[in-house]
């Protein structure tokens, strides 16, 4: 596989031309959206004197104000749409082939539902799910695929009005793993020691019923960081070997965001919650900066270089 090197100089070697009228594209988007946003915004103020002035209800305002940004939302959309679509076409497919030419990209896919839920990362079901960018291969003979996936869960307050939160925002991958096992071990962001210390955070984790027997690892950086729970004691530290963890631990140090992880059915699920769409172009920051430039390659690099990192291509290990 490329090295991270070799991919900044393919980057500006052969993509940065393409680069460059993309970027033209996106100063003159940006100057149509910030024409529309004014007009809307202007709008808004009207709008606002106006109920002030007649004296109607806050829901009216309230309303109102929402009406606007969806309207907005949907120009934004609707205008970005292309500009998008060309940059994933021009740039993102180019990186990934790059890295790996047996790999597939899908701009407008993403992972399904039901690997997601299978992982159980989270014991409350998301009720709708987005993403994009589905990019799927293989490496020294294991499968692997991963994309941008938004898993949200639905609220109703007494009034039966509705709202969305986010269970989930980030890339999400699935890949083969090489060690045979019967259960499931489940590795979360450890938040509760992180926040309460060592003695409070584990009474605390003990008592989440919702999950199987919470496992204490030999490694105390990797307890500060994560929170294990699984079926199976033995089986757990069978997967979760000394050197695995430490390659996990280098895994979050390099992303900087919390990370999940699971091992269902001779799977490894992983997902970095990234809280955002990390292939999406912006419109409002030149995509000449260097910053972002290297954002897409140390993500595409990070999550296609997981077999060889994790080492997964190395099957060295028979049944349990």
């Amino acid at each position: 596989m490329k090295t991270k090197s070799q991919l900044t100089d393919f980057y500006y070697k052969d993509l940065y031309p393409k680069l460059q009228e993309l970027e033209e594209r996106r100063i003159k988007l940006k100057k149509k959206l910030l024409s529309i946003g004014s007009f809307f915004a202007i709008l808004v103020l009207l709008f606002l004197f106006y109920v002030q002035t007649n004296h109607l209800p806050l829901d009216t305002l309230i309303f109102g104000g929402a009406a606007t940004l969806f309207i907005f939302a949907f120009f934004y959309r609707y205008l970005t749409k292309d500009y998008a679509l060309d940059f994933k076409y021009a740039i993102i497919e180019p990186l990934i082939k790059e890295i790996q030419s047996n790999f597939h990209y899908s701009p407008n896919q993403h992972i399904l539902k039901e690997y997601f839920l299978h992982a159980h990362f989270f014991t409350t079901e998301p009720d709708r799910v987005s993403g994009n960018d589905y990019v799927h291969g293989s490496i020294d003979g294991v499968k692997i695929k991963f994309s941008d996936f938004h898993a949200e869960v639905e609220h109703k307050d007494s009034r039966d009005k509705q709202t969305w939160s986010t269970l989930f925002q980030g890339i999400f991958a699935v890949t083969e793993f090489p060690k045979y096992f019967q259960g499931s071990t489940v590795v979360l962001p450890d938040s509760a020691e992180n926040i309460f210390g060592e003695y409070l955070g584990t009474l605390l984790q003990k008592t989440n019923f919702s999950r199987e027997q919470l496992i204490k690892m030999d490694n105390p950086a990797f307890e500060k960081e994560f929170v294990v729970y699984g079926t199976d004691q033995i089986e757990a530290r069978y997967i979760l070997t000394p050197a695995f963890m430490e390659k996990i631990l280098k895994l979050k140090k390099r992303s900087n965001v919390p990370l999940y992880l699971s091992f269902r059915s001779n799977t490894m699920y992983l997902g970095i919650a990234y809280n955002k769409d990390m292939f999406e172009p912006s419109v409002f920051r030149s995509l000449l900066e260097y910053k972002i430039s290297m954002e897409y390659i140390d993500t595409l690099h990070m999550m296609m270089g997981l077999v060889d990192e994790l080492k997964l291509n190395q099957k060295l290990w028979s049944k349990l």
